[in-house]
């Protein structure tokens, strides 16, 4: 069966997935061949593009097109949890009870709009929507490569309705034990915060994780906006996840939070300064996250956990590497298997992996996120040339070596080789690298390469072979997912990927699935003492 997974339903984040006989094809995001970041409110037409010429498929073969949002039943409490609790903004409450599938049906209409560009035979090709937050627990539950009974966390801003899943996978299969619904969302404070602090929400939240060690989660209590309840937590809507009128607004913007939370915590930040009070609140927000996400995991995973040990996460909170890691640091988790691309543009490949297990094609672990275009030698000369004198071109044949020497000088590398990454994570074949132990390396990628707050951390490669001695644990992480505390006879080898808190975020190479990027580590170690770029 060859199915074309598409995503775009919420405006952000189109992509593409093509699963093949139960094989993961290709995948890629819109805003990489368009070079419009999150590609909002596109749908995927060139990734779709991309996909089916890298499988060699017309469109016309395509058997089913999934695609991440589905209709939620009158039946379901998500559409009355809605109502219920946007009482305040009665428009958006008696929207949710008598056209609350509005937004699918505009969804499915740009679906097969964009099928019809494709070329895309809907005569013979089926439409299959998916839930939203069953795409994210398929996109981690089936490449987990987990045989035994499995957790599945979802922690996302929303989705149709629902916000937070849990749940467990078994024989491929995937069942629900609870969900949280909109405007209870974990995710969604987090957001509504990262707003507050002068970040965009869906694009800065990684900036509040990278701001919180440098606070006080101590100084600030912030637990009023997400108070405990008889089955979890629900959002305070007088502070945060507003709508309607109760959103603060500023220059004609308005924001997730409320004039109340302004009033309470004091202006919203600006600048791009690591000061204070604002260090403190990002912290205290990420304080509250983790404990928030660890005490739901336990009272609805906790017995699973304890059963296999085995947990898949997905879903835009998946992404905060510092909760992965006091999740991994649980005694009674034995692996996390995080979806490399748990943000929605994740959801494409994991609607379409969805219905390729339904139909009994469940995929194989996935083992790298490298399922993008490649370039041929002959592409690269026409778009170094297309440059013009700007740049000098020349043929090298000992790439590997000549980068190391160049890296081991002290100076930042642009690094371009095989297929694109899927994901947000540079991981070796679209990145920025420089030496580790280079004194001052990461400020002057941030300044003169990045141009972002110089705050903001960098990430290591390491070989797989060092890779326990560095993070002091045998744990898999080959997509930066995770951050682990960095072994004291390390911190001074490797200072530039070495976080605030003692932690870095790690990428362990193997051989076999990025041979040329294994080598340039084993170059740099030969030439530095260390098997690691940043």
């Amino acid at each position: 069966m060859i199915i074309l997974g598409l995503s775009g339903a919420l405006g952000h984040d189109a992509s593409a997935a093509l699963v093949a006989d139960g094989e993961i094809v290709a995948a890629a995001e819109e805003e990489r061949f368009i070079r419009d970041k999150h590609a909002k409110g596109k749908m995927p037409i060139e990734a779709a593009r991309f996909c089916l010429q890298q499988a060699g498929i017309n469109p016309g073969d395509v058997d089913v097109v999934a695609f991440p949002y589905a209709p939620i039943s009158l039946f379901s409490p998500a559409r009355w949890h809605y109502a219920k609790r946007h009482w305040y903004a009665p428009d958006r409450a008696l929207d949710a009870i008598f056209n609350g599938n509005r937004r699918y049906r505009r969804n499915r209409d740009h679906v097969l709009d964009a099928g019809r560009t494709l070329e895309i035979d809907w005569a013979r090709t089926k439409f299959v929507p998916v839930e939203h937050h069953l795409s994210h627990a398929s996109s981690a539950y089936h490449l987990s490569g987990f045989t035994e009974r499995t957790a599945i966390l979802g922690v996302d801003g929303k989705g149709e309705y629902a916000t937070t899943f849990f749940g467990y996978g078994e024989n491929g299969r995937i069942h629900r034990i609870k969900e949280f619904y909109d405007p209870d969302s974990l995710a969604g404070a987090y957001g509504a915060i990262t707003e507050f602090l002068g970040f965009e929400m869906l694009d800065g939240e990684y900036k509040v994780m990278g701001m919180a060690p440098f606070g006080d989660a101590n100084r600030y209590d912030l637990s009023r906006i997400l108070p405990i309840t008889a089955d979890g937590f629900e959002a305070d809507t007088r502070l945060i996840n507003t709508v309607g009128l109760r959103r603060y607004k500023e220059n004609g913007s308005g924001f997730y939070f409320s004039q109340a939370l302004v009033d309470w915590l004091g202006p919203r930040r600006v600048g791009d300064a690591a000061d204070e009070p604002y260090i403190h609140y990002a912290a205290a927000m990420q304080k509250l996250f983790e404990e928030r996400c660890l005490e739901l995991l336990e009272r609805y995973l906790g017995d699973t956990l304890r059963d296999t040990g085995l947990l898949a996460f997905a879903g835009g909170g998946a992404l905060n590497v510092k909760l992965n890691q006091r999740i991994v640091a649980l005694p009674h988790v034995r692996e996390l298997f995080v979806q490399p691309a748990s943000g929605d543009s994740g959801t494409a490949l994991g609607a379409a992996t969805f219905v390729a297990a339904q139909a009994g094609e469940c995929p194989p672990r996935m083992r790298h996120a490298y399922l993008g275009p490649a370039y041929d030698e002959d592409q690269i000369l026409v778009a170094v040339k297309a440059l013009g004198a700007r740049v000098r071109c020349q043929r090298d044949n000992n790439i590997v070596d000549t980068t190391a020497d160049l890296l081991a000088a002290g100076n930042p590398v642009a690094w371009f080789q095989g297929r694109m990454e899927f994901g947000p994570r540079a991981l070796g074949n679209r990145s920025i690298l420089g030496s580790p132990s280079a004194p001052g390396i990461a400020d002057r990628i941030n300044q003169q390469i990045k141009f972002r707050e110089r705050w903001r951390p960098f990430c290591p490669s390491v070989l797989d072979r060092v890779a326990a001695s560095i993070i002091q644990t045998d744990h898999p992480a080959p997509y930066m997912t995770i951050t682990f505390d960095v072994a004291p006879a390390w911190k001074d080898r490797i200072p530039e990927v070495v976080h605030a808190d003692g932690t870095a975020r790690v990428q362990i190479v193997e051989q076999d699935t990025n041979p040329r990027y294994y080598a340039l580590l084993e170059a740099l170690e030969q030439r530095t003492g260390n098997a690691v770029v940043l």
